[in-house]
């Protein structure tokens, strides 16, 4: 059988690492330790491999869960084989944290080391009409896998202030404390709005990464943090 779907960029990649790139949208992880995993993200896998729901681990991040957006719906993956992770062909990359800490949308996550710590944060002055914004902070010694939607970029928030808009913003260093602001204005408001209301302001020591795409924003229910969600309590 002959075909360009069998050329060597499409085989499967041979690496020493623990965590490797298939390919730039594919991500491949050679257990042998435990790897947390976004929910339905794996897409294959070799040999023995176990998937088990992960809870939360204390009752103040399983109630941060329940009431934010920012729902962390994770797996424990462990066994000994690969396994390949994906989310929506989205580009991979690969942080190595060194006792550091990053802040990551919870839509752009996919993988991680299970020693890594991992919670919910709310953003500061994040209030009910920005829809009370949530980031999961993940730090520690360890590998973090997150994808994009498109090629991103990353901006130096030290050389000046940084506005990004908050429905594009991947993550950032997790130092950095940024304030949630609007471009709104009265006669924008009424004409309909500008479209882009709320941004993260940065500026400090540290990086902001951007996606050239922006996540469709929750139901108000869903963002405002509002109605109580049974079926999160039960799946912390």
């Amino acid at each position: 059988m002959q075909s360009t779907l069998f050329e060597q960029a499409n085989l499967e990649v041979q690496a020493d690492q623990r965590f490797a790139l298939q390919n730039p949208q594919m991500l491949r992880v050679h257990l042998g330790g435990d790897v947390l995993a976004v929910k339905g993200a794996m897409v294959a896998y070799q040999g023995q491999i176990r998937f088990d729901h992960e809870k939360a681990g204390s009752v103040g991040k399983l109630f941060k869960k329940v009431v934010t957006g920012e729902d962390v719906s994770l797996m424990r993956v462990s066994g000994e084989g690969e396994v390949f992770f994906a989310s929506e062909a989205g580009f991979v990359f690969l942080v190595e944290l060194g006792g550091d800490a990053l802040s990551v949308n919870a839509r752009n996550l996919l993988a991680f080391d299970s020693s890594i710590d991992w919670d919910i944060k709310r953003v500061q002055g994040a209030g009910m009409l920005s829809g009370g914004l949530f980031n999961t902070t993940l730090q520690g010694s360890g590998t973090v896998a997150i994808h994009t939607v498109g090629q991103p970029v990353i901006l130096d928030c030290s050389v000046q202030p940084t506005f990004v808009d908050v429905q594009a913003c991947v993550g950032w260093s997790a130092h950095l404390v940024p304030q949630v602001v609007s471009s709104m204005n009265v006669r924008s408001m009424i004409r309909g709005g500008s479209g882009e209301a709320f941004q993260y302001a940065f500026h400090g020591q540290g990086f902001v990464i951007v996606q050239p795409s922006e996540w469709t924003p929750a139901t108000a229910q869903q963002s405002s943090g509002g109605g109580f969600n049974l079926g999160g309590l039960l799946d912390g």
